[in-house]
């Protein structure tokens, strides 16, 4: 079979039949990628970014009342926040990082209080949408004292939860300034709540997982012998940015397939050769992550084996995702299946986890990974991945994400159902 426009237009049943709206961002900031030009190309896809139905202050409000319950389980007095995706997760706040302080602390009981660089103070009061102290600090002071002041007037004085991401010199001023307390993870917090998605959630990740399926396609339309990966990622990101978000992907060729994130040797694909591609975008910042293997030309016996076994590996990771299953046991599962056909044990073949969690970051906690115990509940999401890597020969990666119902577990996207049907 060779990847040509007339025949992914016949394989993806056409590309007009875009049936949700979504809108872009990251947890890094937001792209009006509407409004950046692409080529011709891709005139016929248009901007899937109208009904979303963004998270609500009161859906934040309700966040940050669970994570007060959490602090109070775990003996938490509060938590501090750097910039990044739990700031915006809770406070609905993005800004970019620097060496200057702009962060959050969430008492166990009270107000949100705001650490800011007081040259900022205008712009980020801009942005604010729950709470309204903004304690600043000047260029010649330290924000470790304006920490430390904070903490004595919440009453905070025992144990502090440090939002994982934060970056270590920022916990280290702050431990210095703030003698007597003691400073841990602040996962049971984070973790505890952002593991779980509610329905809004769910909503945002299947219009990412939606728009990432359309740019995919339109992109495969364009795969042509002689083609550079540097092409095909413009692409990639022009055919994102005609459905109005923006995004992109990484893509390999060949013998390079066979390693899980590529290789920095320019490659140009060729007759004959698997093409893996993996990407996603991201809309009000929950983030989609797909990828999918094909082959420019007509598939050789060997190359649709291994996928058949791949969509199979992927198939049983899926069912073994049961309420109440350890995470583990999914991994064990693609695991066994897969070595049961010559592509094992452990970590010969299949080099990674079965899958990864996923959100407001491409890669969240809970993975399906062999020593992972904790059961699988509603709300939890997942990328279902179990690549076959086969050195120096190819690479068969099918990645789809999945999100636990009460019912079990159920798939964003249509899975792959041949090496010539990516898209079902």
């Amino acid at each position: 079979m060779t990847i040509k426009r007339r025949d992914f237009v016949k394989l993806s049943g056409g590309l007009g039949a875009i049936s949700l709206a979504g809108i872009a961002g990251c947890t890094s900031g937001e792209t009006d990628a509407s409004k950046i030009k692409t080529d011709g190309k891709f005139s016929h896809l248009m901007p899937m970014t109208d009904d979303i139905e963004p998270i609500t202050v009161d859906e934040r409000l309700g966040r940050i009342e669970k994570a007060q319950r959490i602090m109070v389980e775990n003996g938490l007095d509060g938590i501090y926040l750097e910039s990044g995706s739990s700031l915006f997760y809770y406070l609905g706040v993005r800004w970019g990082r620097s060496e200057r302080m702009l962060a959050a602390i969430i008492p166990r009981k009270g107000e949100v209080s705001y650490i800011c660089p007081a040259f900022e103070e205008e712009r980020f009061r801009e942005l604010i949408i729950i709470g309204n102290e903004v304690r600043v600090w000047d260029e010649h002071e330290s924000p470790y004292t304006v920490v430390a002041g904070i903490f004595k007037d919440r009453n905070i004085t025992t144990k502090v939860g440090i939002e994982e991401r934060t970056r270590f010199f920022f916990y280290d001023g702050i431990r210095k300034e703030s003698a007597g307390i003691e400073y841990v993870s602040a996962d049971p917090v984070t973790k505890g709540c952002r593991v779980y998605k509610s329905a809004n959630e769910i909503a945002l990740m299947q219009k990412a997982m939606d728009i990432t399926i359309e740019a995919f396609k339109a992109t495969l339309e364009h795969l042509e012998e002689g083609m550079s990966q540097a092409d095909f990622r413009s692409n990639c990101s022009q055919a994102f940015r005609a459905l109005g978000v923006s995004g992109g992907c990484s893509v390999q060729y060949g013998i390079y397939t066979a390693l899980p994130h590529g290789s920095s040797t320019p490659q140009k694909v060729k007759e004959g050769d698997v093409v893996l591609m993996d990407g996603g975008c991201g809309v009000d910042g929950y983030r989609s992550d797909i990828s999918r293997t094909v082959v420019l030309g007509n598939a050789t016996d060997r190359q649709r084996e291994v996928w058949d076994i791949e969509m199979e590996a992927q198939r049983i990771a899926f069912e073994a995702a049961q309420l109440g299953v350890p995470c583990e046991e999914v991994d064990i599962a693609a695991r066994d299946y897969l070595t049961s056909k010559g592509f094992g044990p452990d970590y010969k073949y299949l080099l990674h986890r079965t899958g990864h969690g996923i959100g407001l970051d491409g890669h969240e906690w809970v993975n399906f990974v062999k020593g992972n115990k904790l059961p699988l509940a509603p709300g939890m999401c997942f990328s279902d991945e179990p690549m076959i890597a086969i050195k120096g020969e190819f690479g068969i990666r099918l990645e789809d994400c999945l999100y636990m119902t009460d019912q079990g577990p159920k798939f964003f996207t249509q899975t792959s159902t041949a090496i010539d049907q990516p898209f079902g």
